[in-house]
């Protein structure tokens, strides 16, 4: 987009652990990708949590399952997300939510970010196909032996499967 000879890019982050990343967060990445023309994907680190799968390889697949929409970038970040959005010139947070339950904590989110940065944050309503769904339901079901092979990409089902058989 050009204004008075200028070219815009307009950015966005979608930020989480994605421990796996599941069809509910692509449905959100994959709806962000079509209103801006970058869309950041940041896999927060969390030192004092021990994830299923290594941050380079939530990056892996991320990177693997989004390709399609070819204007998302996936970086790792430890720290706050709005200076992640400073430090890339990014205006908008968007975060998807499931229900009313994560409207609360995501307003408290969203009016701190503000108030420390200015960072506006876009809530999208989950597809209600995955108003349930989180990585910790996936894993959990998964290490029981349920069958979680709809509720996230192929490739990270193949290994997600592969990482619990790994564990047992």
């Amino acid at each position: 987009m050009s204004v008075q000879g200028k070219t815009i890019v307009r950015r966005a982050v979608c930020p989480g652990s994605f421990d796996p990343i599941t069809n509910g967060h692509l449905d959100i990445i994959e709806r962000a990708s079509r209103l801006y023309d970058v869309v950041h994907i940041a896999v927060l680190i969390n030192k004092s949590k021990q994830g299923l799968f290594t941050v380079e390889e939530r990056i892996q697949m991320i990177e693997e399952v989004s390709a399609e929409y070819g204007n998302v970038v996936v970086e790792s970040h430890h720290g706050l997300l709005v200076d992640y959005c400073r430090d890339r010139n990014i205006p908008a947070i968007v975060k998807g939510l499931r229900a009313v339950s994560d409207f609360d904590y995501e307003l408290q989110m969203a009016q701190m970010n503000i108030g420390l940065s200015g960072v506006e944050t876009l809530f999208v309503p989950t597809s209600p196909t995955y108003s349930f769904l989180s990585s910790s339901l996936v894993k959990e079901v998964a290490a029981y032996g349920g069958d979680v092979s709809h509720l996230v990409p192929a490739l990270v089902h193949r290994r997600l499967v592969a990482r619990i058989a790994e564990r047992k």
